[in-house]
């Protein structure tokens, strides 16, 4: 096994309701609430994986977010805790919001979401001993469907930003494509967006195979 992580490293989680799922505030952190997604998964696996390695593990996702958000509260929530590791997922409210939002709400369009989230990366990359870049996804295997296909080109946006700024890529949309070739996206959960602990499952499994944690 190829670990990535030294012990006592930060290790930081921002991102919408997927990375927040009910976490602690200010932030989330290993000995509190993570929440009760991913984050709490991938942390907990790391502590039985990896016990001679200890992490300190934070959760500052908030529901909702978009990265316009992310860019509102990048100081307080990511540069001041100082993470050696920063994982970022964004994108499905920048999507979403175009669907099903408040009309006169300001979108965030694939070039705007491509350029606030590139000035993010720019100004914090110098600072992290790693970065990982997971995709947003859309729990619907029709690529023809609207919303799937504005998913994809974000999800493409962040492969992008992740090969220019030498992180880690998840495709968190690959994992789930993978699960939904066999089972039914009402396995998962009722509104193609927010899965239940198995969608969560798939997103920790996602990004521990993409850092070389297995």
């Amino acid at each position: 096994m190829n670990i990535p992580f030294e012990a006592k490293q930060n290790v930081l989680f921002i991102g919408d309701s997927i990375t927040d799922c009910g976490r602690e505030r200010p932030f989330g952190r290993r000995k509190g609430n993570l929440g009760a997604g991913y984050v709490s998964f991938i942390d907990s696996i790391l502590g039985a994986a990896l016990p001679e390695l200890p992490l300190r593990v934070l959760n500052t996702g908030i529901s909702g977010n978009r990265v316009t958000d992310l860019e509102a509260r990048w100081q307080s929530d990511v540069l001041d805790l100082q993470p050696d590791w920063l994982s970022v997922m964004i994108g499905i409210n920048d999507v979403w919001r175009q669907f099903d939002g408040e009309p006169r709400m300001p979108q965030v369009d694939a070039g705007k979401y491509e350029s606030v989230y590139r000035s993010l990366l720019a100004q914090t990359r110098s600072k992290l001993k790693g970065l990982v870049l997971m995709t947003p996804y859309f729990l619907e295997t029709n690529r023809g469907d609207p919303m799937r296909a504005m998913m994809d080109e974000y999800g493409a946006i962040t492969k992008k930003l992740a090969a220019e700024f030498d992180a880690v890529f998840v495709d968190v949309q690959a994992a789930f494509d993978h699960y939904l070739a066999h089972q039914p996206t009402q396995s998962l959960c009722a509104d193609r967006v927010h899965p239940n602990s198995v969608g969560h499952m798939i997103i920790a499994r996602a990004f521990l195979d993409a850092v070389g944690v297995r």
